[in-house]
């Protein structure tokens, strides 16, 4: 018999009645229902998220900081609400806590009434954090309570971008504000250090001035102490003086009084001159001279009265010139006397002003001690009134003259200074898709493990009469491989075409799927050849390990480390990583690595039921002569 009427026959077999064709009808439905039904209902669960019952309970009170009110928890449930990400319902506490128990809400999340004051806290002296209540039930769903976990840790980066983006606007207006003020302190600074700078320069001429000051103190000091040396004895010796001008001065007195009184009588004898003359002429007339004898007599005594005339002039000036020296002499007298009153307190003075010389020296030299202080000062603190004034104004260069808009802007990204760019070498698009080559890969399995409870894995009449080993193998695989196939055309066209997903190589994934499933078939053709119907257990067996080591939802490192070593001991983890690489345009060099493992695994299991057919044609088994109770 050849293998297409081994093929016929078992066909026959299968479609012998109405019932049989139900059977293998719904048979080759099952893997289409698994995988179709489960990738449909999980096709994009995020997207359906806003669906989700969640409890949002708010009894923050608020609170007032720098005199005005806020409430941190409203604003964090006005943007939950508005974010629309779950079906959010603001309700009291004793709601949510009763509708998580109910099922009513999936998990609740709770702000305290302590929220708002613990987010302001930090600027007080009781730093706290603030609290935010997750309440689960894994009785409801444990991936809900998972997606609540990941949903208050969203929560929780919300408010801390918004806590943070205040608390970084307080701190650049802040910095804003200091800059204006050092901009102020190093205007201020200028005008100091030009200040300072007249200051130094004013002390160093003082300092000059005073060390003149001090030389010409010395010197005047040196001066007095010798005037006052040299006037010691100038009391007595005026008193001397004053005592002898008052002599001098009553001397001329007495000589101008006899001067007075020769004056006087020489201009009694001028003024008695013209009456002698005319006496002269009387008696001369009495006598009997004639006028001619008397006027030669008069004209003798003419020069006498021109002498008189003379020296009555010259005694008249004489004796006022002896009035004035007798005038002047009472007034050296006068003089010299208040010269001798006077010295005692001059010399007094004299001696008064030497001490305050010494005293101007001293002072004069402190003084000048004290400016070369003060000078010297005064560069120190030039100098660091110019340290801090370069310094402010380095200040002032170093912090940004930013406008409100550029704070706003800055305190946004120190807020949330990372973005997260993603980058895919490839990418499954949805939740369905990422599952879809792990569920395709077990639907492959599950659609030939459901084939075989009506297929027959060999020909008893090819094995009796035959005795072909290879040719009776292939007919007993090809049948179910070719099924299987026909299963994977359905299941391919549901995952691409129904279902939507994108398919990068679609031949490609088809040709994997198809050789899955034919692989597929003839390990359990392998199993039920060599174990009978507890073959056809084992092969159940064998897709519970494969389903946990495939790594088709979780990454197969994440496996204890026994399970992680069968990762690659079996067919189906090679079919749902070409698969992924076919799906979602990833390595076609590594899913043609995982078409040869499959279609090794395919000739080593086809070769194996080829000896085990060999096997039966020669021996009888206890598994002949007595059916197993599986089966």
């Amino acid at each position: 018999m050849k293998i297409f009427a081994m093929l016929r026959a078992e066909f026959a077999r299968l479609t012998a009645t109405s019932m049989a064709k139900v059977a293998l009808l719904a048979l080759m439905v099952v893997p289409l229902l698994y995988g179709g039904l489960y990738l449909w209902a999980n096709q994009d669960p995020y997207d359906n998220l806003d669906q989700v019952p969640v409890a949002l309970v708010v009894d923050d009170e608020g609170t007032t900081s720098d005199g005005d009110y806020t409430n941190y928890g409203d604003d964090v449930a006005e943007s939950l609400l508005d974010d629309g990400t779950f079906s959010w319902s603001r309700v009291s506490r004793s709601s949510a806590e009763h509708g998580v128990a109910s099922g009513d809400f999936d998990f609740s999340v709770t702000i305290p009434a302590a929220f708002s004051e613990s987010l302001v806290s930090p600027q007080t002296d009781d730093p706290r954090q603030a609290e935010v209540v997750l309440t689960t039930n894994d009785a409801n769903s444990y991936l809900a309570s998972t997606i609540g976990e990941s949903a208050i840790t969203t929560i929780k980066e919300q408010i801390v971008s918004m806590v943070n983006e205040q608390a970084a606007s307080r701190m650049l207006d802040a910095i804003a504000e200091i800059r204006v003020s050092l901009v102020n302190a190093a205007d201020g600074a200028d005008t100091l250090a030009d200040g300072a700078e007249t200051a130094y320069n004013g002390s160093s001429e003082l300092a000059d001035g005073l060390a003149k000051l001090t030389t010409g103190a010395v010197s005047l000091s040196d001066g007095l102490d010798e005037l006052k040396s040299k006037t010691q004895s100038l009391p007595g010796q005026t008193e001397t003086l004053a005592d002898g001008a008052a002599q001098v001065a009553a001397g001329n007195q007495k000589i101008a009084d006899t001067a007075d009184s020769v004056a006087a009588a020489s201009e009694s004898f001028n003024s008695a001159l013209p009456g002698v003359r005319t006496d002269i002429s009387a008696w001369l007339t009495e006598q009997g001279y004639d006028d001619g004898q008397i006027a030669e007599v008069l004209a003798k005594l003419d020069p006498l009265r021109s002498k008189a005339d003379a020296v009555n002039s010259t005694v008249q000036g004489t004796v006022s010139s002896i009035d004035d020296l007798s005038s002047g002499a009472w007034q050296v007298s006068n003089g010299a006397r208040a010269l001798a009153d006077a010295m005692p307190a001059l010399t007094a003075g004299i001696s008064d002003a030497a001490a305050g010389a010494s005293q101007l020296e001293e002072g004069a030299s402190t003084a000048s001690a004290g400016a070369v202080s003060l000078r010297d000062g005064l560069s120190s603190l030039l100098g660091g009134i110019t340290e801090l004034r370069d310094g402010l104004h380095e200040g002032v260069n170093s912090i940004p003259n930013s406008s409100e808009e550029l704070r706003d802007s800055q305190a946004a990204t120190i807020a949330d200074p990372v973005d997260v760019s993603t980058s895919a070498v490839t990418k499954a698009g949805t939740y369905g898709a990422g599952l879809a080559p792990f569920f395709v890969a077990l639907a492959a399995w599950i659609g030939i493990y459901a084939l075989f409870l009506i297929i027959k894995p060999v020909s008893k009449r090819a094995i009796t009469a035959i005795r072909a080993p290879i040719r009776t193998a292939l007919a007993g695989w090809m049948m179910p491989a070719g099924l299987g196939a026909i299963q994977m055309i359905a299941l391919y066209f549901i995952v691409s075409g129904a279902l939507g997903f994108t398919v990068h190589q679609p031949w490609g994934a088809f040709g994997i799927m198809a050789l899955s499933s034919m692989t597929f078939a003839a390990i359990i053709l392998a199993l039920n050849v060599w174990f009978g119907s507890v073959g056809q257990f084992l092969g159940l067996v064998l897709m519970v390990v494969q389903l946990v080591t495939a790594g088709g939802t979780f990454p197969w490192q994440t496996l204890p480390e026994p399970l992680r070593a069968l990762h690659f001991a079996f067919p189906m983890p090679y079919t749902v990583d070409a698969l992924r690489q076919f799906m979602y345009g990833g390595s076609y060099a590594a899913a043609g690595q995982d078409a040869i493992v499959l279609g090794l695994w395919l000739v080593g299991a086809l070769a194996l039921t080829a000896v085990g057919v060999a096997r039966m044609t020669r021996f009888r088994t206890m598994r002949d002569l007595q059916p197993s109770l599986i089966g």
